[in-house]
Parts: structure tokens; sequence; C-alpha cells
């Protein structure tokens, strides 16, 4: 099996004013897979259509091999999920949530849920509604990672948390998936995070997936290049014109995907001149394809 997850064509319309339209979107098996977008982008509802919790209107979604919504249970057993809110019994104590959750999954690991309990700095006898927010994000992180799962499934796992607790949580994540062939789709709208642990990213924008790509294609592949002379008209380009901006006299700044060096060669034939090629991090990234994709241009 080389794909972990599978969206094909996939329609949801969860309320009048959103949609998910023609969803295609793969995530391979073993891969950290970023899955980046602003709030209300739509990452958390394609991720309840992927475990099951939304039934899609139209389309085709597989995970570990099972069609959704009807091979969900065989699917579930092997994800561990960190939902976007914390979903913990405000009763139990941390021991007795783990006791709580080791009894629907019996591939649950003691001696790593254990180990996860002291590394995280949890006490057994906690009441879990006295746990700070960090703490809470932290045990959510256990209870998935305990289960041993094939596929992580994590919706914004590190969001509203102080820098020492991502840290934490995000080293435990790198170390499981390190040690087991494991898949990851993380979703957050921390595009800083993502450049650090992901090999793949997908972009997410007003219900539809504007860019796919591994993550080195990602951070190398989008440009920003200041250009003089350059005609308003251009014929095809040998990379994707994401945007030009005209700034002081005859310059402007253009976003470019896919492009390398050689490419100087094809402004030159169009009597424009490259001042400067510009690197941009993922974030910058991130914002150009954004911009593009909500202006009405090829992502």
């Amino acid at each position: 099996m080389s794909d972990a997850i599978a969206l094909k064509h996939v329609d949801f319309r969860p309320a009048k004013e959103f949609a998910i339209r023609d969803l295609n979107m793969t995530v391979p098996t073993g891969a950290i897979y970023g899955f980046l977008g602003p709030n209300g982008s739509g990452k958390t509802t394609t991720i309840k259509l992927l475990l099951g919790m939304q039934e899609a209107d139209e389309g085709l979604i597989e995970v570990l091999g099972h069609q959704i919504p009807q091979g969900a249970p065989q699917a579930l057993a092997r994800i561990g999920y960190v939902p976007e809110k914390v979903h913990l019994y405000s009763s139990l104590t941390v021991g007795e949530m783990m006791d709580h959750h080791r009894a629907f999954f019996a591939t649950w690991n003691p001696t790593r849920a254990q180990e996860l309990r002291r590394q995280f700095n949890l006490r057994s006898e906690q009441k879990i509604e006295r746990l700070s927010k960090g703490e809470a994000g932290k045990l959510m992180m256990l209870l998935a990672l305990a289960t041993q799962p094939d596929l992580l499934v994590l919706d914004e796992p590190t969001d509203g948390l102080d820098p020492v607790v991502r840290r934490d949580v995000l080293a435990a994540l790198v170390e499981y998936v390190s040690t087991r062939n494991a898949t990851v789709l993380v979703s957050s709208h921390l595009v800083h995070e993502q450049e650090r642990i992901c090999d793949w990213v997908g972009v997410m924008d007003d219900g539809a997936l504007v860019a796919e790509l591994p993550m080195n294609t990602f951070r190398s592949g989008i440009k920003r290049l200041r250009v003089s002379g350059a005609p308003p008209v251009l014929p095809a380009a040998p990379f994707t014109l994401l945007g030009r901006t005209p700034t002081a006299g005859a310059e402007e700044e253009w976003g470019v995907r896919g492009w390398q060096p050689d490419m100087a060669a094809w402004l030159n034939a169009q009597g424009a001149t490259l001042r400067e090629v510009i690197d941009l991090d993922l974030e910058e990234s991130f914002v150009e394809l954004l911009s593009t994709a909500r202006s009405g241009g090829t992502a």
C-alpha cells in the first residue's frame, strides 16, 4: 500500500456558506504530512471526513486501505487521533483516563504509556480538571501514541501551548516516527513548526487544496524575483508566475513557483533583466500560494 490516505473528488457541504469542493489529497505511507491553512479553511472538516465522523456527499475516501465511512471501524483501530479541542473526562485522574483509553485499543503499550507519562511530567493521581492546557495537550498526545498507531491524525495539536510544551509534544512525535514507519497527518496554521518536522505539505484554503508537494520542493521551488524591463504581457513561462507587483521605477517583484537558475535566460529573451533571486521561508511561500489562490491565479 503506497498511500495511507487518499481522497478523490470529494465534495461536502456542511453549511450553507462553506463547502469542500472536488478535493483530491494523497498522504504517502510513512510521510509526515503538514496540512496547512488558515483557520476556517476546511482542515478540521477534511479530518472529520477521513475519520468517518461525517460522510461526504460525493467522492472516494480511503484510509489505511479501508473505504470510509464503511471501513471506518477497521481503520480507526489503527489510528491515533488528537482532536482540535481537548476531549478528556474531567472527573477522572490521569491514570484513570489512561486505563479508560486502553480498554478500546488492543495495541495499547502500557510500558510506553508510562514512559510518556514520566517524559511529560504527568502524575497518575492528577485530576484532569486541574490540568493546565499544556498538561492536557500532552495527555492527549500520550493517549494517541500509546496505542502504537500506524497513522497519527493531529488537528492543531500545539495550538495555544507555550513554546516549552510545544517542543515536548513535537519531540515525542518525531521520536515515535523515527522508531516506527508510521504516517502522520498534522493540521496546523503554525506554518513555521511544520517546516521543521514535515516532509510533505498540503495547503488548504476556502475548502480547496491549493497545493500539495514534497517539503523540499515547496521550500526550494518558490522564489521572489526582482525584475526590471519586463513587458506587460509575457508568453508561456517555464515557471509558474504566482504574481507580479510593481515597485520603484520599472522594477517589479515576482512570486514564482518551479524556479531554476537556468530560467534567467528565458527572462533575458523577453527583454527583462533579473536583478535578484530571493529565497523564501515556508511561511512566506505559504502566503504567496494563498494570495495567488485568492486572486484567481494558478498556484
